[in-house]
């Protein structure tokens, strides 16, 4: 995915309270120490009071929420808006309990909306450390992270020592290691609570999507992993006192479980999850060559010597393999490269959905359209008037486009599923979806002869590596593909010949016949 992590085992005892005054106070960003609290009302003074001195400037504001406890946290903490002269504190309630997600959302809400550039997560309960902030800090203030976690697993054997319960250590470790294999991360613990965010990078992902309850720790850290946001670890102590946890470890760690399997399924664009979708979206795709796919069949029907144009090229990929068998390629795409590097080969920049190609159709033998049909926005308007710009001149067309009716997306609709995605069947940027008799019934209806249709397998290789197991699911569904093809192909490969219109068969007619006249007059008499 990119992640960049980086775990520096430096000790706190190493740098002095004045070097953190120097770097807090030299720096212009603004700070928010945000506190989470539920039923803290003997803890949380302590917490404050805790807060180093080294943050106590204009530059930092202290906020702590109050998620609708059941005792007097919050007036607890109402104390302290006017008697810390020497930092701005800020008691909030919420009017009914949140969760501890909830909770979060509120507080970096408030710290974008306030205009703050690092938030700092603590929590009213004392577990964590507030000493350990101007350590926390100095990696978001120096622009070297986009997130700071608090790891207790850094050096696992110091969470023992500080009285963590040996069946937490145990489940922290094993969550982790299965949270890490599934996001192909390195993190050394995904579930402590001390978190440090900027705020830049809040902007950046839809928090305000994912659960309210304590999960959300771990769905932040995946959206980060999504968007290519640097995380940094940094060594903190553990502190285990007489709090109340408020956590239930096997519905958490269901959570979890579940929360993993459906990034892996995103990921994989076997399913669909929005909280998660927070990359670019591909507008173009990469090769898949080696194995029947939609390239590999494209590229086999080039005619050779024949003069194509490749509607859609996209990057141009195609385009360069299919200039081995053609005599030349013509490829438009709005995303159509400059150049080519091959004599044979043209691009243009040209939007799909322009009224009118940039080429003369007509002088094109073969035509591709590979995976573009489900983009348009009015397909059947298209596939006419490209009939009708090769001029009756009865050019092949070569399209693929995806299979509505593939058996996934059944057993998906079963469920009740029918989730848009990044990549796939369901891909986001399609407008329109088609099985075999939709497409068959649409080029029918354009005017084409349909000269062959073929189901094409998944992509097993491209989702899970070209192995024996990929090769084995590839030759099991082309099987399938032979006895059902509308229901087991993934993709439809289908090529046809553009029909002449009506204007051009009289054309053709009225040219026809004056010959013959002229073969009649000329006394080459005979039955016609």
């Amino acid at each position: 995915m990119g992640l960049r992590i980086s775990a520096l085992p430096l000790l706190y005892s190493k740098y002095n309270s004045i070097y953190y005054v120097l770097v807090i106070q030299a720096t212009n960003k603004q700070i928010l120490i945000f506190v989470v609290a539920y039923n803290a009302e003997k803890t949380i003074a302590d917490v404050l009071n805790r807060i180093p001195r080294e943050l106590r400037g204009s530059n930092v504001e202290v906020l702590v929420i109050d998620d609708f406890s059941q005792d007097k946290t919050f007036s607890t903490g109402l104390a302290f808006e006017g008697e810390m002269s020497d930092v701005k504190v800020t008691m909030l309630r919420t009017p009914e309990n949140q969760g501890y997600g909830g909770n979060q959302k509120l507080g970096y809400c408030y710290a974008i909306e306030h205009g703050f550039d690092i938030v700092a997560l603590l929590h009213g309960d004392g577990q964590y450390a507030p000493e350990k902030l101007p350590v926390l800090l100095e990696p978001l203030i120096n622009n070297q992270a986009d997130a700071v976690f608090g790891s207790r697993m850094l050096n696992k054997s110091d969470a023992r020592k500080g009285g963590m319960p040996i069946y937490k250590w145990i489940g922290n470790q094993v969550l982790t290691g299965f949270e890490n294999r599934m996001l192909g991360t390195r993190l050394s613990e995904f579930h402590s609570g001390y978190r440090l965010y900027s705020v830049n990078a809040l902007r950046q992902i839809p928090f305000e999507r994912n659960s309210n309850s304590f999960h959300f720790d771990t769905e932040i850290i995946v959206q980060f992993v999504m968007k290519n946001l640097r995380i940094m670890e940094l060594p903190i102590p553990t502190y285990y006192g007489d709090e109340i946890c408020h956590v239930n470890g096997l519905q958490y760690a269901w959570n979890i479980f579940k929360t993993m399997v459906r990034i892996k399924l995103h990921m994989k664009n076997l399913l669909y999850t929005r909280k998660f979708d927070v990359g670019l979206v591909e507008e173009t795709y990469d090769l898949k060559l080696g194995y029947p796919s939609s390239h590999t069949m494209a590229i086999a029907a080039v005619k050779p010597g024949a003069n194509v144009l490749d509607i859609g090229c996209g990057r141009g990929y195609v385009a360069e393999e299919m200039s081995l068998r053609a005599g030349h390629i013509t490829g438009i795409d709005q995303f159509a490269p400059e150049h080519s590097p091959r004599d044979n080969v043209t691009y243009l920049k040209w939007n799909l959905d322009a009224e009118r190609l940039p080429v003369d159709a007509s002088e094109f033998g073969q035509i591709f359209l590979l995976d573009i049909v489900e983009h348009l926005k009015n397909p059947e308007v298209f596939m006419e008037n490209l009939r009708v710009a090769t001029a009756g001149r009865r050019s092949e067309i070569v399209l693929t486009t995806p299979n509505i009716g593939f058996f996934l997306t059944r057993i998906m609709l079963l469920f009740g599923q029918f989730n848009y995605g990044r990549q796939g069947i369901l891909d986001r940027t399609h407008t329109r979806l088609f099985s075999i008799n939709a497409l068959r019934e649409l080029l029918d209806q354009a005017g084409y002869k349909i000269l062959e249709i073929k189901g094409i397998p998944a992509p097993f290789p491209k989702a899970i590596g070209y192995n024996p197991v990929s090769r084995g699911l590839l030759a099991l569904n082309q099987m399938l593909i032979f006895f059902r093809r509308g229901l087991f192909a993934y993709q439809i490969f289908i090529r046809v010949e553009a029909q002449p219109t009506v204007s051009n068969l009289l054309q053709q007619t009225k040219a026809g016949s004056e010959e013959l006249k002229k073969f009649r007059t000329q006394g080459n008499g005979g039955s016609f």
